[in-house]
């Protein structure tokens, strides 16, 4: 009797368990189960995710949400030694677990939240490894490492429970002025695709939802962030398109990041065609679409599509987003005003969440929603991982010129001067966690060196110019004396007229008005201000003041007025001589706006001197007295970051000048995530791209320059020779005349695939085999390599096509295939390289894509412009 009221009551548990509790039902069927029980409370906040965590008491969890972007406190987020970072890695999984216990037992339904982070080339956060930047890993053009790299981050990621990275970025490099170049896989659709998979594959694998992103083309005329895109279909299709479709149907991708800008005049979170029609319709893609960081409301403030934020998150959703991305929790209210009143419809709602509870079925969160610290602590950082990362970086570097063979330099090479602050800052590029055992380019020469080689650092002027800074709040007095800042009064006028509308106390100068106006009631393109008070000069002295930033403005010291720039023209940094005694000195600042976009800051020199004159002579002192001279120089860049000079920062030119004048053997080392112009150039011996190393980088540029590892990495991008040529790829349909210049050739600095070895390499024997196929069919490219140098060496193969006569005019070259291989010196090899006529297919003129019957020449070579065979491939028309 015993046994059989047992067995009742457990059969009767299972009938009462909810279907979505049954781990043996399809994600689907659980996945709709449980949409059938969930409150329109609960349906909205599974489409909606944030940073955050459980500790803001007024942030309201109670029913769920889709996830959350969970960090340690910025003094948490750094790791001095390997007991700080198994400290953070410990507190790390500890929080995530325990947020997540909050979402699965004390929620109504249980429903467990996706933790995502970003991953870009290693999970970004204390305790993680740190790769070599995006960038740099499609600079080893090897996807074997990419691999490694790329299993190696995803297992860290998913070892800590965080189940989404906002990764990878797989939008093309059209422009290297764009900010955003070191976080892509470079210019071209072929070589992105084929990174972006390997990307995608690792991290879906190890149960971790990819997000490529930024859907799409989100580089824009002058090589500027976020900038609209008017481009056809076509250029769509065959540019921006291929690595998004490639990482859905081929890698399995379960999210899309939307971008920022517009397309066709749609913002592209709100761009049916775009996200329901391209995407869900054409390319069958069943996950979920997320925007970028705050970009729904973009419509509002941005784009000028939306009146508001309810309408922008309506037409949001009703296009094809699924999720909203937002930066803050109290930011949830706009969107959760359009689902409360119906502006969105049950059935778009239900679609949506549908997309989001399916992945979470598949990432099997109901079943298992934490994770072990022990087993984090293990995967973490650990000894191979961060044997990769230098083996990664080594791969990554580009030998850019070598001259007399400059390069490797032998370990007892005497006396060696490293100048830069490069060679001591470690630079991991953008989107990095700290690292764990940060090696600087300067302490990886030096451990290379041993005891074989001396070597003295300087440091340069840096990367930076001397500027005027801004006048800090303490040197600011109200009137009256009243306290620190400045009194400031708005005006709804660009005149001045009138009554202020609003009057507060700034304690700085230094705004920044580009999506918002001063503040309410203030319109965003017409106002004007004026500021008052005194300025409190210090015992040194001021000997220049004034405004950087949109004219118009005006300013007096004392009464007397030493700044009049009373019209809009331009950007500028205005300073006036003024030479002010220490004490307190009557201020006013007045300023008018009539378009919008404003920057303005109030700026100052008092004394602090420019000391990159006597920082240069230092280095230069330093060269003369040694053997061999490293400068080490990089760049600035980054998201909203965008370059309109490719030069070197600063006075890094003159720096490289001023210490080859000196006749000693200059080798540059360039950190930086995109091209550099070199006007400098034909003074060093020798010049070797970096990129962003990673933590283990200055062991892998060590590696590089002392021979230990050939180098073998390869340009995914276009060097140009000046910034005029720009945009410069090598992919470029033909021109109606010609490329050059009446100043300067069109061609560039460097090309596309290029890059040096320390040994040579022949290439010879080419067939194509077999010489016509059909349209569903694959050729096989065959020929042999041979290392003709006198020691081992990898090279990197390249294959292109170009359409001999098409219907519609197609690329001068584009990249169908490449592999890395290594050579012992004297060793021949016969390679072979797939090129199927599928991969050939393009839209025709009536935008149908096509095989098209013909001929393909098809290059073979070391770069895009270093062709060693050529041979055709001929397309057969399609039997009818």
């Amino acid at each position: 009797m015993v046994i059989v009221l047992l067995l009742s009551a457990s059969i009767a548990a299972v009938q009462d368990r909810p279907a979505y509790r049954n781990a043996s039902l399809t994600p689907d069927a659980r996945a709709r189960d449980l949409l059938g029980r969930m409150t329109i409370q609960e349906k909205f906040w599974q489409l909606y995710m944030s940073p955050g965590d459980l500790d803001d008491s007024t942030h309201d969890y109670t029913n769920g949400s889709f996830g959350l972007q969970v960090r340690l406190p910025d003094a948490e987020r750094r790791s001095p030694n390997a007991d700080a970072a198994r400290a953070q890695v410990r507190a790390h999984v500890h929080k995530i677990n325990s947020i997540q216990r909050y979402f699965v037992e004390r929620t109504r339904l249980g429903i467990p939240i996706i933790p995502f982070e970003e991953a870009l080339h290693g999970l970004m956060a204390p305790g993680a490894t740190v790769f070599p930047q995006a960038i740099g890993l499609a600079a080893t053009w090897d996807t074997s490492i990419a691999s490694r790299v790329a299993q190696a981050a995803a297992r860290e990621t998913r070892s800590r429970g965080i189940r989404q990275a906002l990764s990878p970025v797989v939008n093309i490099a059209t422009d290297v002025r764009w900010g955003r170049v070191e976080e892509t896989y470079g210019e071209d659709p072929f070589m992105s695709s084929v990174f972006g998979n390997v990307f995608v594959r690792a991290f879906e694998r190890a149960g971790v939802v990819a997000t490529p992103k930024h859907f799409v083309a989100n580089v824009g005329d002058g090589g500027r962030d976020s900038y609209p895109i008017d481009l056809s279909v076509r250029q769509l299709d065959e540019l921006h398109f291929p690595p998004f479709e490639s990482a859905i149907r081929r890698s399995g991708a379960r999210s899309i990041m939307t971008s920022y800008n517009s397309v066709d005049g749609l913002p592209a979170t709100q761009n049916r065609w775009l996200l329901t029609d391209m995407l869900k319709r054409d390319w069958g893609f069943t996950g979920f679409v997320i925007s970028d960081a705050a970009a729904t409301g973009g419509a509002t403030v941005l784009h000028y599509t939306e009146p508001n934020t309810p309408t922008a998150a309506r037409h949001a959703w009703n296009s094809g987003l699924d999720v909203v991305f937002q930066s803050t929790w109290p930011q949830h209210r706009n969107y959760w005003e359009a689902v409360r009143t119906g502006m969105v419809s049950q059935a778009v709602i239900d679609s949506a969440v549908l997309r989001v509870l399916r992945v979470k079925f598949q990432l099997g969160l109901f079943e298992q929603p934490f994770v072990n610290v022990d087993s984090a602590l293990s995967i973490n950082g650990n000894p191979a991982h961060l044997q990769l990362a230098r083996e990664a970086a080594a791969a990554s570097v580009v030998l850019l010129k070598n001259e007399n063979k400059a390069l490797p330099l032998r370990r007892a090479s005497g006396s060696i001067a490293v100048i830069g602050t490069d060679a001591i800052e470690a630079r991991f590029g953008g989107y990095s966690g700290p690292g764990l055992q940060p090696v600087s380019i300067l302490d990886g020469l030096r451990s290379a060196a041993g005891s074989a080689a001396t070597i003295r650092h300087a440091s340069g002027p840096g990367r930076f110019s001397f500027t005027p800074a801004v006048v800090p709040d303490e040197f600011l007095v109200q009137p009256g004396g009243a306290g620190p800042g400045l009194k400031g009064e708005y005006f709804d006028n660009n005149r001045m007229a009138g009554a202020p509308r609003l009057t507060r106390v700034d304690r700085q100068v230094d705004f920044r008005w580009t999506l918002s106006s001063p503040g309410r009631g203030i319109p965003v393109d017409w106002y004007s201000a004026r500021w008052t008070g005194s300025l409190r000069v210090p015992a040194e002295g001021v000997k220049r003041i004034g405004v950087e930033g949109n004219d118009g403005y005006r300013l007096w010291i004392d009464g007397r007025l030493i700044l009049d720039n009373w019209r809009k023209q331009s950007y500028r940094t205005q300073l006036a001589d003024v030479n002010l005694p220490p004490g307190n000195h009557d201020f006013r600042l007045e300023y008018f706006e009539s378009t919008g976009n404003a920057r303005l800051r109030l700026v100052w020199d008092h004394g602090v001197p420019d000391e990159s004159r006597a920082r240069i002579a230092e280095a230069v002192s330093l060269a003369r007295t040694n053997d061999v001279v490293i400068v080490v120089a990089g760049i600035e860049e980054g998201e909203f970051r965008d370059r309109a000079k490719l030069s070197l920062p600063g006075h890094q030119e003159e720096l490289i000048s001023a210490v080859a004048a000196t006749g000693k053997p200059v080798v540059v080392v360039l950190v930086g995530g995109s091209a550099i112009t070199m006007p400098w150039l034909d003074r060093v011996n020798a010049v070797v791209m970096a990129w962003y190393p990673g933590e283990q980088g200055g062991h892998g540029v060590a590696d590089v320059v002392f021979g230990a590892v050939n180098p073998s990495g390869r340009l995914p991008v276009t060097f140009p020779i000046e910034e005029g040529q720009l945009p410069l790829v090598y992919n470029h349909k033909p021109t109606g005349r010609g490329d050059d210049y009446l100043d300067l050739t069109g061609h560039p600095l460097f090309p596309f695939g290029f890059g040096l070895s320390y040994t040579t390499f022949e290439y010879d024997s080419l067939r194509i085999t077999p010489d016509t196929i059909g349209s569903t069919e694959t050729a096989q490219v065959s020929f042999t390599v041979t290392n003709t140098g006198d020691r081992a060496g990898h090279e990197v193969v390249q294959l292109y096509i170009r359409d001999v006569l098409a219907s519609v005019a197609r690329p001068v070259q584009e990249l169908r295939g490449f592999q890395r291989l290594r050579l012992d010196a004297g060793e021949r090899r016969r390679i072979s390289i797939p090129l199927s006529a599928a991969s050939l297919a393009f839209r025709d003129e009536s935008g149908r894509r096509v095989v098209e019957p013909g001929a393909i020449r098809v290059m073979v070579g070391s770069s895009s412009r270093d062709i060693r065979l050529r041979g055709f491939l001929e397309l057969r028309p399609q039997s009818r």
